[in-house]
C-alpha cells in the first residue's frame, strides 16, 4: 500500500519539529519520493547522519510502505 507525502511530512516533522519539508512525488505511484528536509538538529552533522536522523523518523516503513525516497538535507542559513 503506497504511503502518502503528508504521512511522510508528518512522521519527519513529529521527529524533528523545526523541519521545513518539501515532498514530491516522482513517479505519481505514491512509492517513489523525493524530499528536502531542512532543519537545525542538522548542524554538525555529516550528510550521512542527516540522513539516517530522516531515515529514523520514517520508523522502519523504508522498503515497505515507501519504497524510494531521494532525500536532500541541509541546515537553515
Amino acid at each position: 500500500m503506497p504511503m502518502p507525502a503528508s504521512e511522510i511530512e508528518r512522521l519527519i516533522k513529529a521527529a524533528l519539529p523545526d523541519a521545513q519539508v518539501t515532498i514530491q512525488d516522482l513517479a505519481g505511484d505514491g512509492d517513489h519520493y523525493a524530499a528536502t528536509v531542512v532543519s537545525g538538529a542538522f548542524r554538525g552533522l555529516t550528510r550521512v547522519k542527516q540522513h539516517q536522523l530522516v531515515y529514523a523518523a520514517l520508523g522502519g516503513r523504508m522498503g515497505g510502505e515507501l519504497h524510494a525516497l531521494a532525500l536532500t538535507t541541509s541546515c537553515p542559513t
